[in-house]
């Protein structure tokens, strides 16, 4: 069971469980995000369609304006339709310039999600790299290898409180995808409930082998497309929690992990 975010170290609160393009655009689910709070620093990651509104709708109010980053693991309008108001957010409108913005090269290039107004806001925009480590505020995380995607896509790894979180990200599966992600948390985007052959996005079974290799503490399901939705996550979690010995929970909108 989540616990009320503000009573440790920090939290992690899913600002949205969206996957794929219809959840997304019927809001049958939210699609804002994840909000990291450490020790002090704040991290948004791929701050969705609403993640501003999801923002301000959050008890206790997430407020923008205290973020030290924004991550952006690819530039898919799920994942980074809010950026560039985030950024305004995180910088009071321009300003004050602070914090810093993380995103792969191709959210800068030609069809820049990333307007070019608001690139001057923040202290710094870095370019993600495949197994580079970043420095944020209290705490670290690292960017994996190049997902295959049809984006330069990257998942994520920190370490908070002694405990490591890997967040994978979109992609199809592949050998050697889950050496980075050794991890004592889990956190996996599952858009299908049965194989999409020719899609690159992961679903249950890719979830199933990658949670056998790998066997962290926890693994948490997230980033649902309409046949999750269909199948029911929450069931689906429990399926693959006695299927694989490890305890497997399905995200919801505004869950916490408290650090």
């Amino acid at each position: 069971m989540a616990k009320v975010a503000g009573r440790s170290e920090g939290f992690i609160k899913f600002l949205g469980t969206a996957g794929a393009r219809f959840v997304m655009i019927d809001q049958l689910r939210a699609s804002g995000g994840i909000w990291i709070s450490y020790q002090g620093s704040n991290v948004l990651i791929d701050p969705g369609p609403g993640s501003i509104v999801r923002c301000a709708a959050s008890r206790p109010r997430l407020n923008p304006a205290k973020l030290d980053a924004i991550i952006l693991t690819h530039k898919h309008l799920d994942h980074a339709n809010d950026i560039n108001v985030m950024i305004e957010g995180m910088t009071e409108g321009g300003f004050r310039r602070k914090g810093m913005v993380f995103c792969p090269g191709d959210c800068l290039n030609q069809d820049s999600i990333i307007l070019k107004y608001v690139r001057n806001f923040p202290k710094e925009i870095k370019v993600l790299r495949p197994m580079v480590r970043h420095k944020v505020g209290g705490f670290s995380f690292q960017s994996s290898m190049r997902h295959l995607h049809t984006a330069e896509t990257y998942g994520l790894k920190f370490k908070l409180n002694n405990i490591s979180y890997a967040i994978l990200t979109d992609t199809r599966y592949f050998e050697g995808l889950t050496d980075f992600y050794k991890a004592d948390i889990l956190i996996i985007s599952v858009v299908f409930s049965a194989p999409r052959p020719g899609i690159d996005h992961l679903c249950l079974a890719d979830a199933e082998k990658i949670i056998e290799v790998i066997r962290p503490k926890k693994a948490i399901l997230t980033h649902f497309g309409m046949s999750m939705l269909k199948a029911n996550p929450f069931l689906l979690a429990k399926s693959l929690s006695r299927k694989t010995g490890v305890r497997v929970e399905a995200a919801y909108d505004g869950m916490v992990i408290d650090l």
